[in-house]
């Protein structure tokens, strides 16, 4: 029983893991036609919709109940900003590369602990942050014909995904994930609505109208499984497999946008890879975790 549901929440965060990497090539194809807010508002319209298609008719308005309001519209916020800075990204940057500095969050959540959290951190921990900053800084390259200034705006992805993050783990033990779904995704239709009207352009040809509604379904598909799969298994467990993106996401650079990350680069990404799930499994043995699912 405790095995089935490890291994449960495990396939979810690997397919979770999937979707996020096509949402973000998606974006960056859409992206390319079409304003970024514009582009999210899609995003975010199509998770409200789909949230509330499926809760109202099926389980009223009980189901919206929070013991918790303010975490939810502040886990809809920090969402909407890690959108932001994504969107931002993925325009001038390959879907790779990208995701690549983005996945330095579960060391930078670590990071967060011991400066904000005040919680105490080992030697062999802050080894680890380090070597994820030197991949993040092969990957990046400052100062070298490779870096641009947008590579930047990933890390600003880091800071409000890091706390999305913790934020998530937490309120996914007591909270219904179809309820945390509702509100994240009004939360950025509501604010992104305000921005609409002056950012509207008629999508160019039906293949990007393809790509927001595979954005859509992409973005809403990959963060209720995440959330069903911290149901299932601890964030600790979860981790190392989350760096399967960097994967998805090099295939699809290589089949959307005929992009392969050089030697340099992917020496970058299988460091932060390596410090990563290196991390989740000493958060493992430091806290001789007994894999299980989580309360429902």
């Amino acid at each position: 029983m405790r095995v089935s549901g490890a291994a449960s929440g495990i396939a979810l965060a690997v397919l979770a893991t999937a979707c996020f990497a096509t949402l973000d090539s998606s974006t960056k194809y859409a992206g390319a036609s079409i304003p970024l807010f514009m582009a999210i508002w899609f995003r975010y319209a199509f998770q409200a919709a789909a949230s509330t298609a499926l809760i109202l008719p099926t389980r009223g308005f009980a189901a919206l109940r929070t013991a918790h309001p303010r975490f939810q519209c502040l886990r809809g916020l920090l969402l909407l900003l890690t959108s932001v800075f994504a969107f931002f990204s993925l325009r001038h940057m390959p879907v790779g590369e990208f995701t690549a500095i983005v996945m330095v969050t579960p060391l930078a959540i670590t990071l967060l602990a011991a400066t904000v959290l005040k919680e105490r951190v080992s030697g062999l921990r802050w080894a680890l942050v380090a070597g994820g900053f030197a991949g993040t800084l092969l990957v990046m390259r400052p100062g070298g014909q490779a870096f641009q200034w947008a590579m930047l705006l990933p890390l600003g992805l880091v800071a409000c995904n890091a706390w999305f993050q913790v934020l998530t783990s937490r309120l996914a033990q007591t909270e219904d994930p179809i309820t945390m779904q509702f509100y994240s995704g009004w939360v950025g239709t509501l604010i992104t609505s305000v921005f609409l009207p002056l950012v509207w352009t008629p999508p160019p040809h039906a293949a990007v109208w393809g790509a927001l509604l595979l954005m859509g379904v992409m973005g809403t598909a990959g963060h209720l499984l995440l959330t069903i799969a911290y149901r299932r298994a601890p964030a600790s467990t979860l981790m190392p497999f989350v760096y399967a993106q960097i994967g998805f996401a090099m295939l699809g650079g290589w089949l959307l946008f005929d992009h392969v990350p050089d030697a340099t680069a992917v020496a970058g990404m299988v460091t932060i890879a390596l410090c990563g799930a290196a991390g989740a499994w000493l958060t493992v043995r430091e806290s001789r975790i007994v894999v299980q699912p989580a309360e429902s």
